[in-house]
This record gives structure tokens, sequence and C-alpha cells, in this order.
């Protein structure tokens, strides 16, 4: 009685947490993109669809917690099914954790290929005062129209890939074809799903190379270097100005005969008053942020700032060593890129494939920790978006700047975000194999011992933690792994992206130790949007 009241007030906790997750989900996406967007340009659907398509993102990843604590939820840990888990209600259990995936894939497709490009299309031609709102949404849906046709390949394409091959070599094209449909109604749509996200997250992994691996270096250094003194700035920006204005006026004493400048000297001239008016622009706003309080609140936090950036950059060691010992093993031991490098248990353990059983002992701290890698891997993608930028190959499309994000900006950032985070839950599986598949179930397997005081050998049963090996019955693997590993050739690039990001890591963690500190009004110079009597939006 006492073990069920513990476990009920286990699964009682686990959605309680769940469900405060869900909320700070809210919050935070609110404030983070009402943060970044622009004051100025701000629109609501624009803020809407931000918002929405950012807050499915982070629940999706937060129902990889959920699905690892439900299937190590139905066994004891001595191997054994809880009395309440049979085979049906088992199944109903991971029909309502698939059906919750499918739920949330399907609107992350419908986000991806109607939603955020119908609305950035609609914002771009809004930009052309000539054009009426009949006309926006016309254009916007003639545009939108291609991504939802390479959606629908998509899903076809999914749904009609063999994963497995009719058992009679000798059928005939229509026994094929037969074959096909039946294998699709067998599977309910996952293969034609799981291709479609799978395919996306592809895409979220060329994004979390380019972005959350240098962000995991930025991030950190830059809280332990901090920002430059506004006040130390402010007598750099006074020696410019008055070095232009010398300038200004040497060009100037050439005419004071009547006689008129060259047109070298007037271009000259023209690029001196143009540099004038920014450094007079920045004077303005460095003056007001070393007058501000909020400068002088940083300055007292700053010892935290530092120990923060320690704190981050010692995770990001223990993600990279972990990311490389488990590709390493899986380069090593795996059945090779035919089966998407699948490995049958972990033959290298890893900090976090070791540190995760130990506090799956005391709930719910695994959990919890779950929780906060992905969150971790949030952060720092976005802090690589905000240091690079939104590119196309050579081409900067957008910065993200706080306070001043262009709304086609914050939907491109909500996008690259949304990708990511598909592509989160591979990084996880990466990071610690043994546990998404099967969290902290245990299955009984036959031990032989030989007794002196019986003369004899005696057979019984001894928990062994679930790995590929264990008998599919015995241990229930996780819908996300389901999603993850539906087509090999999907794990094969993911396992050749992992080296990918652990190079460009390196490369980043180099780039960030080589740069100088930032300047507390970064981007100014370039802005030639802002008004001279607007506050800047800064971060010291």
């Amino acid at each position: 009685m006492a073990a069920a009241d513990a476990a009920s007030a286990e699964l009682v906790i686990g959605w309680c947490i769940f469900g405060l997750l869900l909320l700070a989900i809210l919050v935070f996406c609110w404030v983070y993109v009402r943060k970044y967007q622009s004051q100025r340009e701000s629109e609501v659907v624009s803020t809407i669809t931000a918002i929405f398509s950012l807050a499915i993102a982070l629940i999706t990843s937060a129902l990889l917690p959920v699905d690892i604590f439900l299937v190590s939820y139905m066994k004891n840990q001595n191997g054994t099914f809880k009395d309440w888990a049979n085979a049906n209600v088992s199944r109903q259990i991971e029909d309502t954790v698939l059906y919750g995936y499918y739920t949330l894939y399907s609107v992350i497709l419908f986000c991806v290929f109607f939603w955020i490009p119908f609305v950035y299309f609609y914002y771009e031609e809004k930009d052309d005062d000539d054009t009426n709102k009949c006309t926006q949404i016309k254009t916007a849906f003639k545009y939108t129209l291609g991504f939802a046709v390479i959606c629908a390949l998509l899903l076809l394409v999914g749904a009609f890939v063999p994963l497995n091959l009719p058992s009679n070599k000798n059928s005939t094209e229509w026994e094929k074809v037969k074959f096909l449909f039946e294998e699709l109604g067998s599977s309910h749509g996952l293969a034609a799903l799981s291709f479609s996200i799978s395919s996306l997250t592809l895409i979220g992994m060329l994004a979390a190379i380019t972005y959350t691996a240098y962000g995991m270096s930025a991030l950190p250094l830059n809280l332990i270097k901090g920002r430059r003194s506004a006040t130390y700035e402010r007598l750099e920006n006074t020696e410019d100005i008055e070095e232009v204005e010398q300038h200004i006026q040497t060009i100037k004493s050439k005419s004071k005969d009547g006689r008129p400048l060259p047109a070298r000297d007037k271009r000259a001239l023209k690029q001196f008053e143009e540099r004038l008016r920014t450094l007079r622009k920045r004077e303005r706003h460095l003056e007001f942020i070393e007058n501000s309080w909020w400068t002088k609140f940083c300055g007292v936090l700053r010892p935290l700032k530092i120990i923060w950036g320690v704190f981050f950059i010692l995770v990001a060691l223990l993600f990279v060593i972990s990311l490389f010992l488990s590709n390493l093993d899986k380069a090593l031991h795996s059945a090779g890129i035919d089966s998407g490098f699948i490995i049958f248990g972990a033959n290298l353990s890893n900090p976090l494939n070791m540190l995760l059983p130990v506090l799956q002992t005391v709930f719910p701290l695994d959990y919890i920790l779950i929780t906060i890698i992905i969150m971790y891997f949030i952060f720092t993608s976005m802090a690589g978006i905000r240091n690079i930028g939104i590119w196309f190959f050579w081409i900067r499309l957008y910065k993200i700047r706080r306070g001043r994000t262009r709304p086609q900006a914050l939907l491109f950032l909500c996008m690259i975000l949304l990708l990511i985070v598909l592509h989160t839950s591979y990084m996880i599986y990466s990071l610690a194999p043994q546990y998404v598949m099967y969290g902290s179930q245990n299955y009984l397997i036959e031990s032989n011992i030989t007794s002196d005081s019986r003369k004899g050998n005696s057979t019984f049963s001894v928990p062994k933690r679930c790995d590929a090996n264990a008998p599919e019955d015995q241990c229930i693997v996780t819908r996300t792994y389901l999603f993850l590993h539906k087509f090999w050739f999907f794990s094969a690039a993911y396992y050749f992206g992992n080296w990918a990001f652990l190079g460009v890591f390196l490369i980043g963690l180099i780039v960030s130790c080589c740069k100088g500190k930032k300047s507390v009004i970064e981007g100014v110079d370039e802005d030639s949007d802002l008004s001279d009597d607007e506050p800047p939006a800064y971060s010291v």
C-alpha cells in the first residue's frame, strides 16, 4: 500500500512539474519576444506567431522528459512491471505520448510550412505602400503555397519509403504497391510524419552547428569578459569627435578664399560629417548609459556574471566531452552506417551517461537535469543567433537587437529556434543514448550460481539495465526514440553532424577567446534607423 501511494505521489509530482513547466514556457516566450521586437515596428500578428511557434518548440522539447518518465514509471527497480502496468495500460500510455507527438509535430509542420511563411511574406509585401491588404494576402498565399507543396512531398516520400521489403521476392509490381499501402496503414502515418520531422531536424542540425556550437563558447566567455566601460568609451569617443572636427575644419579652410572645393575634398567632407553625426549620437547614448541606474546595478552583479560564465563554460566542456566519447563509441562499436550507427549498449562511458543513473535514485533529479540541458541548448542557441545574426550564405539578412528586431527577423529567429529544438532531442540522445531509449528501466535475466551447501546450481533472476539487447516485451522504448530512428540515413547524417558540431565549437572557442570586449552600445554605428532622441537598448 505504501509503495502504491509513493508511486502515485511520484506520478502527481511529475505531472505538476510538467504543468509548471508549461506555464514557465509561456511566460518565457512572451518576455523573450517582447524583449527583442522593435518598439516602432511591432505587429500583433507577428508577435503572436513568434510567441506561439517558440512555445510549441519548447513544449515539444518538454515532452522528452515526460516520455522518459512514463516508460520508467511503469517498471519497478527490480525489473518487474508494476501491478497496474499490464499490456493494455502500457499500450494506452504509449499511445497517449505518441498522440502527443503527433499533435505537436503536426503543429510544427503547420508553423514551418504554412503559418510562419505566410506571416513573413505578408509583412514583406506590407513594406510596399502601394499594395492593399487583399493584394498582400494573395501574394503571401502564393509564396506560401510553395512551402505547402514541399511539406506534401515530404509526407508522401516518408509515407512510401519502404522500411521493410516484401518477403516474397517474386511478387508482382501490384503486390509491391499493395505492400506499401498495408505498411502505411499499419504504421498509422508514423513513417510519413517521422520523415517530415526528420527532414526538419536535419535542417535544425545545420542551424545547431552554426549557432548553438558557437553560442556554447560565446555566451560564457562574454559573461566572463563583460563589456567595455562606458566612461572609457566616452573618453575615446570625445577624442574621435575632436579629431574628426579638426579634419572638417582643415578641409573647409581650403575654401575660405572663395575657391570651390575639389570633388575629392567634397567626398571626404561628406564622409567626415556623416562620421561626426554618428559619433555625436554615440556620445548621447554613452552619456545615457553612464548615468543610468541599470549600469550601476550591473556593476554590482559583475562577480555573479563571472561565476555564471565559469559555470557555463564547464557545462559546455562537459557536453563536448560526453558528445565526443559517445560519437567515438559509435565509431568503434556501432553496427555501421547502414544501421544509422546504432549501438548496442554503452562500451565507452561518458560523464552524462554516468551521472543520469545516479540521479535516478532521487526523484525527480534526472528529469530536472534533462530539462536544464534542453534549456541550456536553447539559451546558447539564442546567444549564437544574437552574435552571428541571420545569414543566407554570405548575405546578412537580419540582425537580432534588443528592442529593435523587425517582425520578419523575429519570425526567422523563432523558426530557427524551432528547428534547433527539434534537433535537441537527438543531441540529448547522443549524450545519453541508453537513458533516452529506456529511462531507468531494468529487466530480469536468469543467473546461475553454484552453491556448495546444496552441491548444485541454483537459478534466480537478477535485474539488469535495459539496453538494445533487451527483449522487446521486457523493455519499453520511448516514443522519442522511434521518431528519431525511423530512417537509418537520418541517423547517419546526425552522427556526422555531431563531429561537425564539435569542430565548430572548438573554432568558436578560439574566436571567442581572441575577440575583445564588446561595446556597451554595440551596433549603434550601424543602426541608421536609430533616432537621435531614442534611448538605446543595451546590456552591460
